[in-house]
């Protein structure tokens, strides 16, 4: 397991603070732990991606999903977001026997302290409250046999959160910081990895913020909901914290003979530096402008989600010029002889590209999808723990609560299958042509 270190983020213009020296101790005390380790999923895994208000938003829950689907579709998984929003740690914990035990998860994502800090700067009460709720919910999964990733909270953002109270957002990173050192030093103790979501987003805001202008808002407009760009970096951290090695495949291409590739993807003809592929995985795919929060690829320079979970290579052997056009859908670039010999990562160099539409297609899929199970665990599961009370010893109502749980997790399993389902092979065209 590799350990990495960040530094704190200060706001442009402002000085360190007290919040920084508490943030690094927190950091210190639980450091970042998902970069690197054997793959946590087995296949027929069933993942829940378990939290607040962020969680359910179905962005970072969302992009999990899609990268688990289309990018190592041989897993075979299945996923469920239990987001609530307004929920601290102790309020998932009232309710994981009636809503969360019965979907047999064996894979968990946690992510509770943004609401478990109360707004205000930290306290030993908040710390002590939070810390119980955490250790419940980790008890209750160790129980199960099940295998968790705890995020702990996120940070708020170091501009748009009350932006009327000046240094705002150094005291409640502060009290965050802190929160997210209980969730790691739980998550130590019980034998779960921890995610670090806190110190790596403010990592990732600093150096963005940096780099694009302060008002480029990474935990949203609100300065606590992220837009597209903060629950990419989310994502990347679960789906790093599971071991997944990031190789997509690679495509090799020997000018002097042959092309080869592997993991999912089956050359069909080649000839003359022209390379037909079908493939049953799918490179990850982004959205949005360069400087756009509410899309994916502006965040991409600041966190190496390309470079560790999304390497789809292009390798090009016995080139004799200098360089060769590389022509992938309709887009069209020039590479040296030195780097394509290397290998080109596809995915990072060609954002549009012929797994774009189909990947859109598969969002949409399993945004509705993500829909359904809010409505299905905030409208009906969860009120059948206020029936039963109402109700009991009656086995009328015992049955009919029986028979509505087996009819939502049946819509459930449909649900995964279909987006499984909608993971289809793509046929594509590579074009070298030496220059």
């Amino acid at each position: 397991m590799i350990m990495r270190k960040f530094s704190p983020l200060t706001r442009t213009g402002v000085t360190r603070s007290a919040a920084c020296a508490l943030f690094l101790a927190g950091l210190l005390a639980a450091p970042f732990c998902g970069l690197a380790g054997e793959l946590l999923l087995k296949k027929g895994d069933r993942v829940a991606i378990v939290g607040d208000s962020i969680t359910e938003q179905k962005q970072y829950s969302k992009f999990i999903e899609l990268y688990l689907l289309a990018c190592v579709p041989e897993l075979d998984l299945t996923m469920f977001q239990f987001g609530w929003s307004g929920e601290r740690a102790p309020g998932f914990a009232d309710r994981m026997e009636n809503d969360f035990v019965p979907w047999r998860p064996t894979v968990v994502t946690t992510c509770f302290g943004m609401n478990d800090g109360g707004y205000r700067p930290y306290d030993k009460g908040i710390g002590a409250t939070y810390e119980a709720g955490d250790r419940r919910i980790q008890t209750r999964c160790k129980a199960l046999g099940a295998r968790m990733i705890v995020g702990g909270p996120g940070p708020v953002d170091t501009e748009t959160w009350k932006k009327t109270e000046p240094e705002a957002d150094q005291y409640y990173n502060e009290n965050l910081a802190q929160l997210s050192a209980i969730a790691g030093k739980v998550a130590a103790e019980n034998g779960f990895v921890y995610a670090g979501l806190h110190p790596l987003m403010m990592k990732v805001m600093g150096d963005a913020k940096a780099k694009l202008g302060k008002e480029y808002a990474v935990c949203g407009n609100d300065g606590v909901h992220p837009g597209a760009n903060g629950h990419l970096v989310m994502a990347y951290a679960f789906l790093k914290a599971m071991g997944l090695d990031g190789n997509i495949g690679t495509v090799t291409v020997d000018m002097a003979g042959k092309a080869t590739a592997s993991l999912g993807h089956r050359v069909l003809a080649a000839d003359k530096g022209k390379v037909e592929i079908e493939s049953a995985r799918y490179p990850f795919c982004f959205t949005g402008g360069e400087k756009d929060p509410n899309g994916t690829r502006s965040i991409l320079p600041f966190v190496p989600f390309n470079r560790d979970l999304n390497r789809y290579m292009l390798v090009v052997k016995n080139l004799t010029a200098p360089t060769a056009e590389v022509k992938w859908g309709s887009a069209a670039k020039t590479f040296t002889q030195a780097e394509l010999a290397a290998g080109v990562n596809l995915a990072e160099a060609f954002p549009e590209n012929p797994f774009s539409e189909p990947f859109a297609q598969l969002d949409r899929a399993v945004a509705d999808k993500q829909n359904r199970e809010t409505r299905a665990i905030k409208g009906v599961i969860t009120n059948f723990r206020g029936l039963a009370a109402d109700f009991p010893g009656d086995k009328e109502v015992a049955g009919a609560i029986d028979t509505l749980r087996n009819k939502l997790t049946e819509r459930s399993s449909k649900d995964a299958a279909a987006v499984r389902a909608a993971v289809k092979p793509v046929k594509h065209t590579l074009q070298i042509t030496p220059k």
